[in-house]
């Protein structure tokens, strides 16, 4: 199967070594990964912003790079959401990249289905499970819903040699991101990554990891003010450590 990866914009331009760990892994795991040169953001900023319409050439590009790709894969839940679930009613079409469209963790538990032992990393970790992830993606079972429990980014966090996994009180609770939510709703956000970091400290992990770099950012900077020393690895960086 071929691979088309997509590395958004913050990701690119804050945490190139978030794209760069997930290429390596998905070439440690002897896949057809290919980076399409000349990608843009997905759009979605300006669509959370109520500006749709600018975001439309931004989905139609995304279409013409990636239609050739059986698989389009991202280190980012709320990008792949966005392209999911908003690309067909944007174009008013039925998009293919849309629904090839995955990110890095459900791919690699779903459709690789990945097995065996991935790389080393002896440290205590809390789990961050993102909003988009958690209820538009579907990688954790959400608390208020009476359904079993599972967690797609701990099964593979489980493969990682000398890795503790642990999660907070609350696991499923927003971190205060919310991309634009934060920057209308700033004392609110701000409050909201309080409490989520102060959670994760809770646990006694020493990192904090997740799929998706914007929430890991917002409470990076949060405990980065309070002086805080636990530190923040998107789930790519662990899985692939020391390989």
């Amino acid at each position: 199967m071929k691979i088309g990866l997509f590395i958004p914009c913050y990701v690119d331009a804050v945490y190139p070594e978030v794209g760069v760990a997930t290429y390596k892994l998905l070439k440690h795991l002897d896949l057809d990964v290919t980076y399409p040169q000349g990608q843009t953001c997905c759009g979605q900023p300006m669509a959370n912003a109520g500006f749709e319409q600018q975001a439309v050439p931004l989905a139609e590009k995304f279409e013409d790079l990636f239609h050739d790709f059986d698989y389009v894969v991202t280190p980012s839940v709320s990008c792949t959401a966005f392209i999911r679930l908003n690309y067909p009613r944007l174009l008013h079409h039925e998009c293919l990249t849309a629904k090839k469209a995955m990110d890095v963790v459900e791919f690699l538990h779903d459709v690789v289905k990945v097995d065996r032992r991935l790389g080393t990393f002896p440290h205590k970790v809390s789990l961050h499970n993102s909003c988009h992830g958690v209820r538009e993606l579907g990688l954790s079972s959400p608390s208020e819903q009476h359904v079993e429990k599972f967690n797609k980014i701990k099964d593979l966090l489980q493969l990682v040699d000398g890795i503790d996994v642990v999660e907070p009180e609350r696991p499923d609770e927003c971190c205060g991101f919310g991309g634009m939510f934060s920057i209308e709703e700033t004392a609110v956000s701000a409050q909201m990554g309080r409490d989520k970091v102060e959670r994760h400290i809770q646990t006694g992990a020493e990192y904090v990891t997740g799929p998706d770099c914007s929430c890991l950012m917002h409470m990076a900077g949060v405990a980065k003010k309070q002086g805080q020393k636990i530190q923040f690895k998107h789930v790519v960086e662990i899985l692939g450590a020391g390989l």
